[in-house]
Order: structure tokens, then C-alpha cells, then sequence
């Protein structure tokens, strides 16, 4: 079967896992922090639940490496298992500490079907294809929370549109594993896949998501405290994430360029960004402008990112699943908490200067890479 013909038969079926995976964690990151706080959460108990995940994440890369691969089993049991997860949720929500367990489970068996797929995508489609398929998570993640900021009413609905986003990917997930036609040879076989090598490369993706924390975390809380309403802030949500399938639809071509290249712009534009919240906060046309980068900041950043990964490893899976654990596991908890502490005026500016830290250190592994070329 030629590329062509493949890519006609995969790409509804991928789209249609990255719009319920991706609608899965808009209910889990949007809702369920407010359905907790309504059911006695503290705020405390709730930053916990929310470092499980991505401690999880972060985690999961280093025992692939060394006990299993990451092969359709292994994959399938992920599926089944962050299903399971959801129904353990809705008998363990009122009690933290059991909670707590089943989100260490969901963490651990949601971060491993992402990279199983997106190393199937990167395989299978063309630069331009994958980001035009990759949109449609941006489109469930937008739909299911404008969907659910009008009907949600009683807590517990957040847990059963959480369950069904969660059935609905494991379907469509299963039916992608006849097109994995990457290789599994066994981790603890092959030490060949060194973190060190590149090891400013890592650096430069864990400080790019360090970053974030405080946009994720804060910028609601931020914007509306400078006068700004929170519908409007709602409206600024929406705009970045429409930017963001603008990108995803239309930059195949800049993927053909050199990477690493690209990979430094976006960070320079995400430092602008967050400069540009910490010197307008209260205006909405300038704080509009910094959302209309988010294609740029995460988009096309995250394309890039993900493709250079891919070609820079000869374990594609393992790769992918490094990529995640560090960025937004390991990068993620400690922006979160990180933004927790510096929360302020000044918030954005230092976020600004750590973002502009991992442009320096990508520049440091273009460097070392160009010399041991």
C-alpha cells in the first residue's frame, strides 16, 4: 500500500483518537479541579492530585527503558487501564487518599498511549498531513470545553463525560495498533539511547514548559484581576486555541526547514509573549495579541519538537515518550509549582527570562551538535 493510500485509510482514525484524547484532558484540566474544590477538596490537596500525572509521566520514560517496550500489548493495556481509571474515579473521588492512588494509575496509563501514536503519525503521514490530522485534538479539547462550560451542573457529570472521552479514545486508539509498523526490539537490550548525548536539548524542552506553569496555572486569575471579565478571559482561552489549528492546518511547509531553526524562533516568541502579558496586563488588544502567538508558542513549537525528537533517536516510542515526561511531566510540575510561589506582578517577566534561558541552552546544543558533525 502506497504512503498516499495509507494516509487515506489512517488519518480519520487518528484524528478521531487525538479528538477524544485531547477532549479527555480538557475535562480533566478544566472541570475536575472545580468539581473537587465543590466536593471539600482543599487547594492544597488539589495541587497534589494534579502533580500525580505528570510525576507519572515523567517517571514512566526511565522504566521503558530498562523493563519493557512499548509495543501493541503494552499499548492496549494503557487504553483498557485509563479507562478502568475513570470508573475507579467516581468511587474514589470523595476519599483524597484513594484518589490520589487512582490518579497515579491514570497518570501512568495516559502517558503511554500518546507516544505510541504519535510515533504511528510521524511514521505514517507527511509533515504536512500530521499537522492538519494533530488539529482535530485542538478541536476536541476547545468543543468539549465549550460544550461543558454551558451544560455541567452537578460535579459527577464532569466524571461521566470523562469516561466516555476516555471508552471513545480506547476504541479508536485500538484500531490504530495494524498500522504501527515501527520495530520493538527490547529496551534492556539496547543501551544505545543516551539522555546525555544531547543533553542541552533536554534542558532547552524542560525550561520551555517550566514557562508555561504560570500561564496554564494563572492566567484566568491573572487577567481578570487586572479588570479584565471573565467572559472576556474565556473568549482569550478560545482565540489562542483557534490560533493554534490555524497553525496546525497550514505550517506543513515550515516543517521542511531546518528544525532547529524554528525550534529557536518559537521560543523567542514565547518569551515575547509572556513580556508582552507582563507589561499590558490590563489591556485586552495587547493581551489578545500575545494569545494570537500560542500558534506559534505551542503549535508549531510542539510539531517541531516532536518531529526533531523523532529523527534524533533511533527509538522512535522511547523518544516520544521522554519527550513527554520531561516536558510536560517533570516541566510541568515544576512550573506549576514554581508559579505558585512567584505568582505576582513580576510573574510573567520571570517567566519571560526562564523561557529566554531555554532559547540560550538550544542554541548551546545546536552548537555541540554542529561540532560533532
Amino acid at each position: 500500500m502506497s504512503q498516499t493510500a495509507r494516509s487515506e485509510f489512517l488519518s480519520p482514525l487518528l484524528g478521531a483518537y487525538y479528538f477524544f484524547y485531547f477532549a479527555l484532558v480538557g475535562v480533566y484540566v478544566i472541570f475536575m479541579p472545580k468539581v473537587l474544590v465543590e466536593l471539600g477538596y482543599s487547594t492544597v490537596e488539589v495541587g497534589i492530585v494534579y502533580a500525580a500525572a505528570p510525576f507519572m509521566r515523567f517517571l514512566l520514560p526511565f522504566v521503558f527503558r530498562h523493563y519493557l517496550e512499548l509495543g501493541p500489548k503494552v499499548y492496549l493495556f494503557s487504553l483498557f487501564f485509563s479507562f478502568i481509571a475513570t470508573l475507579i474515579f467516581m468511587g474514589t473521588v470523595r476519599t483524597f487518599e484513594l484518589y490520589l492512588v487512582a490518579n497515579l494509575l491514570f497518570g501512568a496509563a495516559v502517558g503511554i498511549s500518546l507516544p505510541y501514536v504519535e510515533t504511528i503519525a510521524l511514521a505514517s503521514l507527511t509533515k504536512t498531513s500530521y499537522g492538519k490530522v494533530r488539529l482535530w485534538g485542538s478541536l476536541g479539547f476547545m468543543g468539549i470545553a465549550l460544550w461543558l462550560g454551558k451544560v455541567l451542573e452537578v460535579p459527577f457529570e464532569a466524571l461521566y463525560y470523562l469516561s466516555a472521552m476516555t471508552f471513545l479514545t480506547l476504541i479508536f486508539g485500538a484500531l490504530l495498533i495494524r498500522y504501527d509498523t515501527t520495530s520493538h526490539p527490547a529496551a534492556q537490550d539496547d543501551d544505545s539511547f543516551s539522555l546525555s548525548k544531547y543533553w542541552a536539548f533536554w534542558v532547552s524542552v524542560f525550561l520551555m514548559q517550566v514557562g508555561f506553569g504560570g500561564f496554564y496555572n494563572f492566567f484566568t486569575i491573572y487577567e481578570t484581576s487586572h479588570g479584565i471579565s471573565l467572559e472576556m478571559t474565556s473568549w482569550m482561552w478560545s482565540f489562542g486555541v483557534i490560533c493554534e489549528i490555524v497553525m496546525l492546518y497550514f505550517q506543513g511547509p515550515l516543517l521542511q526547514r531546518n528544525l532547529l531553526n524554528i525550534l529557536q524562533f518559537a521560543i523567542l516568541v514565547t518569551s515575547l509573549r509572556w513580556l508582552i502579558l507582563y507589561l499590558f496586563p490590563g489591556s485586552v488588544v495587547m493581551t489578545f495579541a500575545s494569545q494570537s502567538l500560542h500558534a506559534v508558542s505551542f503549535a508549531l513549537y510542539h510539531t517541531a519538537a516532536i518531529t526533531y525528537v523523532f529523527s534524533l533517536y533511533a527509538q522512535k516510542k522511547l523518544a516520544q515518550q521522554f519527550f513527554l515526561g520531561i516536558a510536560f511531566g517533570l516541566g510541568g510540575s515544576v512550573g506549576a509549582v514554581l508559579s505558585g510561589q512567584i505568582y505576582g506582578e513580576k510573574m510573567f517577566l520571570i517567566e519571560a527570562c526562564i523561557t529566554f534561558m531555554a532559547f540560550v541552552v538550544l542554541w548551546v546544543h545546536q552548537k555541540r551538535k554542529e561540532s560533532i558533525a
